[in-house]
């Protein structure tokens, strides 16, 4: 049956997307096998050449992409727009690489001990990729995923979120049009079902995965029955960290975008709020002033800053985070419901809360909506521990005029990104990816690029020396 595809800030049904069965799932794979010989077999500049005309193909698009983006997931066009430079971008970047790719293979190792020998590393496509990606980011986190996959030879079967899978399937349109090899990206659409089948089909050799823990931890039980190659980018509880001498301007600005950007469906979200206890107040103040300002709206009307949360379960979750931390004995200090102005579409306040416990579930647990927790600290030291007191390690913040205080708090942290006075920035040349339950490997960067490579050592013997452990001379013929 196929599943409806909502517009989250109108409820209304934009189309109806496919859910493929597990016969189809078992097409996309074996597609994407036949077309690995000939594509891993490309030389890097080769590669390359399609991946530039994907860049162009997307720039191109880039308007009607933005506004699909914006209609089925609900951030405001100017994000969308945003995501497609970045998108475009993306697919440039690991072009590049690819072509450097050829100046790496057999690359002599010069430092052996023994003279008798040399050795040479080539590197070589991983094989056939299911990548599985989220609804928060669909085509950013797709470029992701199968730019560096392309670049380093390997093909691809995508399985888009199932509420927010349009732009995905446009992709498979821009794929087509730059005359990519058939075979080369397959596009699967279905829910968890769809996922499990692709994650345990016995021909897919590597399994890249953006998306909660819950999930993440099945993706990694079922590749373990074949020891498929794995890369999980998980949930986070990300921390920013307001000291006594930041710049209170740029840090209430930044935190507010740190948590409310995307309609703060952002695994890297800052969503925990610590303040230094002797601007505490006067920074909530104008921390919650600034917040109230915020415009709300259909993400696809002028001056809007946040859209609609991306479907009814999700909006439905995040209220449930809210009303049980009421009862808890949390102020909500701003925020925390509809807007009066918006009764159609999922719309929620930018959500600001105080008296929180180290315990408690906003706290503690990933929300994935604009609610942002916040506590008073008093030390350094406190609010390290404070910070680092998480299941999860995948981003932090830190904000200070104090240069050796920004290198010891950002040298504590247990996090695999952290921002100086500033929250949220991603740039494709740089390895993302977090620590403890936020995940495995990387995405982006050149650790991005090699997690879709493999390393094969050649060595040789180069001289007549016999090895000498045998001897050769009582041996008759």
């Amino acid at each position: 049956m196929d599943i409806p595809v909502l517009n989250p800030s109108t409820e209304e049904v934009i189309t109806l997307a496919p859910n493929a069965d597990p016969s189809q799932v078992d097409e996309a794979v074996r597609a994407a096998k036949a077309a690995f010989p000939a594509w891993s077999a490309l030389s890097g500049e080769e590669r390359a050449v399609y991946l530039d005309k994907i860049a162009k193909a997307v720039s191109d698009r880039k308007t009607v992409l933005a506004e699909t983006e914006s209609r089925n997931n609900g951030k405001p066009l100017p994000e969308a727009l945003w995501d497609l430079d970045d998108v475009s971008g993306t697919y440039s970047y690991y072009a590049n690489l690819a072509r450097e790719l050829d100046t790496r293979q057999w690359e002599e190792v010069t430092d052996l001990p023994a003279g008798d020998y040399k050795a040479y590393l080539c590197r070589e496509s991983v094989g056939v990729v299911a990548a599985i990606v989220p609804f928060n980011y669909p085509l950013l986190m797709t470029s992701w995923k199968i730019a560096p996959a392309l670049a380093a030879g390997c093909t691809v079967v995508l399985k888009p979120s199932e509420v927010t899978p349009l732009t995905a399937l446009m992709m498979g349109e821009v794929f087509q049009a730059v005359g990519l090899p058939n075979g080369v990206v397959n596009i699967v659409c279905g829910g968890a079902e769809v996922g499990s089948t692709l994650v345990n089909h016995p021909d897919i050799d590597k399994v890249t995965f953006t998306g909660s823990v819950p999930t993440g931890g099945k993706v990694m039980a079922a590749a373990s029955k074949d020891i498929k190659n794995i890369t999980l980018e998980l949930g986070g509880k990300s921390c920013a960290m307001v000291f006594s001498s930041a710049d209170v301007t740029r840090a209430v600005e930044w935190t507010m975008f740190g948590c409310f950007w995307t309609n703060g469906q952002i695994c890297s979200a800052t969503s925990r709020l610590l303040i230094q206890d002797t601007i505490y107040d006067s920074f909530l103040e104008r921390l919650v002033e600034e917040t109230n300002k915020i415009k709300i709206g259909n993400a696809l009307d002028e001056g809007v800053k946040m859209g609609p949360l991306v479907c009814r379960a999700q909006y439905d979750k995040v209220l449930g985070f809210i009303e049980r931390a009421r009862v808890e004995g949390v102020t909500v200090l701003a925020g925390g419901q509809r807007p009066e102005n918006l009764t159609t579409g999922f719309f929620l306040q930018p959500t600001i809360l105080t008296d929180v416990a180290a315990d408690s579930e906003v706290w503690t647990t990933e929300i994935f909506g604009p609610v942002l927790s916040v506590r008073k600290f008093i030390t350094e030291e406190e609010a390290v521990a404070a910070a680092n007191d998480s299941d999860y390690g995948l981003a932090g913040a830190v904000f200070s005029t104090d240069e050796e205080q920004l290198k010891r708090v950002t040298r504590a942290l247990r996090t695999g990104v952290v921002w100086n006075n500033c929250s949220q920035p991603c740039f494709s040349q740089l390895p993302w990816g977090g620590l403890k339950k936020s995940g495995i490997g990387r995405d982006l960067g050149r650790a991005g690029f090699e997690a879709y490579l493999e390393l094969k050592q050649v060595v040789k013997h180069v001289t007549e020396n016999p090895l000498g452990w045998y001897d050769m001379s009582a041996s008759k013929l």
